[in-house]
């Protein structure tokens, strides 16, 4: 749809595409759970995931069963929003 903006966190679009129009959406509560939602359960996935590779990596015999021997694997990234 030219002339709409659709809002992904929320996964609608907004009638009229204005930067007030935006911004009142953008600033409205329930956008902000949803810009919230998105990103506390993607840090969850990246924590599960996280956990499931150094676990498959001690049962493979990996990583010695001592505590903190292991330097900690690098900062992961934020993703940016599903479109910009």
């Amino acid at each position: 749809f030219p002339g709409r903006f659709y809002c992904d966190y929320c996964d609608t679009y907004l009638t009229h595409d204005s930067p007030s129009v935006r911004k009142t959406h953008c600033s409205g509560r329930k956008h902000k759970e949803n810009v919230k939602d998105y990103y506390q359960k993607w840090m969850e996935e990246q924590a599960q995931s996280l956990i499931d590779k150094t676990t498959a990596a001690f049962q493979q015999g990996k990583i010695p069963p001592t505590p903190f021997s292991a330097p900690p694997p690098a900062g992961a990234m934020i993703p940016p929003p599903p479109s910009i």
